[in-house]
């Protein structure tokens, strides 16, 4: 026999061996696993339960947040459209003090019920405003709150206290608990004598 033969037949045994050995070890392999305890009917009606659950709480998250954003878009439409109606509001109340100081309106003899008919409609759109909860901010003998009331001048008064509002300038109005617009309001100042005002820039400068 050849040399080269004799090399040939030996890897041929070595591969043969080696594929026998694989062979064992994989029925080692196969004979050791442990197989997979099924599980009860108590472990699954348990999973199916916490994952319907989860399902129904997710539900009500998605329903929270749904009803969340039509509330959302509601008040901010009508706060928009609040706001816009208030214009007409102001509009009417000018045109009645325009038509009271007008010297030549004043000598026609339906001056009055002009006046009249136009402060129906004005109470009119108040009784509207507030059965859709847009209030009057109260500004009669009350104290500047900057929350709900916005300076546009202050006066001296030495009889009013400091911070009171003297006079309303354009009415505010509330939406519900929401500042619609805050009134426009002159409050009263302390007097500052001459002397005082004189050593106060003193003292600034």
């Amino acid at each position: 026999m050849s040399e080269n033969s004799q090399k040939t037949d030996e890897i041929n045994n070595e591969s043969e061996e080696n594929q026998d050995h694989e062979k064992d070890q994989n029925n080692d392999s196969e004979s050791n696993t442990v197989p997979e305890k099924e599980k009860t009917i108590e472990e699954k009606l348990a999973e199916t339960e916490d994952k319907l659950l989860r399902s129904l709480a997710e539900i009500e998250n998605q329903r929270r947040r749904f009803e969340k954003e039509i509330k959302d878009a509601f008040e901010f439409g009508s706060f928009n459209f609040a706001k816009e109606s208030l214009a007409t509001l102001d509009n009417l109340h000018r045109a009645k003090i325009a038509i009271e100081n007008d010297e030549l309106l004043k000598q026609n003899q339906d001056l009055d019920k002009f006046l009249e008919n136009i402060t129906i409609i004005e109470k009119d759109l108040v009784n509207i405003f507030e059965k859709n909860k847009i209030n009057k901010i109260d500004t009669k003998n009350k104290k500047f709150d900057p929350n709900l009331h916005q300076a546009m001048s202050e006066i001296e008064d030495e009889k009013a206290e400091t911070g009171s509002i003297l006079q309303e300038i354009q009415a505010g109005y509330m939406l519900g608990e929401r500042l619609l617009r805050p009134a426009l309001v002159s409050v009263a100042k302390k007097k500052v004598d001459k002397k005082e005002e004189k050593d106060q820039k003193k003292e600034e400068k």
